[in-house]
């Protein structure tokens, strides 16, 4: 590891060269790369170089303890050397977790898509309640919010929507979202009072560029129609609507929320690239033996992997058995607690799979 450590350390303070460079400065695409590059392991060296000033620490009062004669010096160095070699083991797994594989996807920008599942209605309102409870979480992580295509439904709520999140590390910190999210309350149509047990599905699919992700426009085909309302309402006169499908995965995405067709076309391809994208990654995962997989992994669609319950006020992760007493401020984008202990999680499990 220390070997590795040492050409990391090298490789920064050459990368800090040539980022300086006028001639690099010049060819931007290179200068943003190693730019990059430079801020992607700054962390690491960082890390190293505290860990070199504590071990010196350590050397200087086994030092002290073995040649002074000074009690109140042996004193003091005995307590620095106890907390240094506290510390050094602290540092050596914060350079493990930091030395782990990065997901090439953690930097992008995400696209959010959420769909009632059982319970008719009340998924519906759930639905909705989830969109703004992301929404409220990007607003307070100062990410954008950009709406894609929605089917609201006549009391509120969306039978299904899809939004974009964008912000600097957006994927990082939202891909555990996906997977099937169950509410239990009781519905304000119950008249009993029984409490009813509704699912909503998350899906989290980084955003892909055209570079990134090559789809022939012979594999496409596009009909426009005429975009429609809650309960069959028509907002609209013209053909603005816009349904795509990817004919090799059978991918079908509509978008009618723009008054523009080539807006709406403009959305569409963005979510099918983020789909088929997702979907060549899943086959490539499903190769993975399942040994080598995450026990929290970026979330099985048809794996329930959070229960809100109302009556109780409190949230349950049932993958890292967690459960908060404060349902009210999780609805309200309160989410960094759950999303902290699922990457804690995701990289302890890591750090064991890379130390089998």
């Amino acid at each position: 590891m220390f070997e590795k450590l040492s050409f990391i350390e090298e490789r920064f303070e050459e990368l800090e060269g040539k980022i300086s460079d006028p001639n690099v400065i010049a060819d931007q695409n290179l200068w943003r790369k190693l730019c990059k590059e430079h801020s992607d392991i700054a962390p690491i060296v960082e890390k190293y170089k505290e860990y070199k000033l504590v071990n010196q620490n350590i050397e200087e009062a086994k030092e002290i303890l073995s040649t002074s004669s000074d009690k109140d010096l042996k004193e003091m160095a005995s307590m620095e050397l106890d907390e240094s070699k506290e510390r050094i083991l602290e540092i050596e797994n914060e350079i493990k977790i930091l030395l782990l594989p990065k997901d090439e996807n953690d930097d992008k920008n995400v696209i959010m898509e959420i769909r009632g599942g059982a319970g008719g209605d009340e998924a519906a309102l759930f639905a909705g309640d989830l969109l703004r409870m992301y929404s409220m979480y990007a607003e307070t992580m100062r990410w954008k919010v950009e709406m894609l295509s929605s089917n609201p439904t006549d009391i509120g709520g969306y039978k299904e929507v899809s939004f974009a999140i964008n912000g600097q590390g957006a994927y990082s910190r939202l891909k555990f979202e996906s997977g099937v999210h169950r509410v239990q309350r009781i519905p304000s149509t119950e008249s009993g009072g029984r409490i009813h047990t509704s699912t909503v599905t998350v899906a989290v699919l980084p955003e892909v560029e055209d570079v990134e992700i090559e789809i022939n426009p012979n594999d496409l085909r596009i009909d426009v129609f005429r975009a429609g309302g809650p309960g069959g309402q028509c907002v609209n006169t013209t053909d603005s609507a816009v349904r795509i499908t990817h004919i090799p995965t059978g991918i079908v995405v509509s978008c009618q929320d723009e008054k523009s067709q080539l807006k709406n076309k403009e959305k569409g391809m963005k979510i099918l690239r983020s789909r088929v994208y997702d979907l060549a990654l899943q086959q490539q995962n499903e190769k993975i033996s399942s040994e080598r997989k995450s026990q929290v992994g970026t979330g099985d669609r048809s794996e329930r992997i959070r229960t809100y319950n109302f009556p109780q006020g409190r949230v349950t992760d049932h993958r890292i058995g967690l459960t908060l007493h404060r349902l009210d401020g999780v609805l309200n984008g309160d989410l960094n607690e759950i999303i902290d202990a699922l990457i804690t999680a995701d990289q302890s499990e890591k750090l064991k799979m890379s130390e089998e």
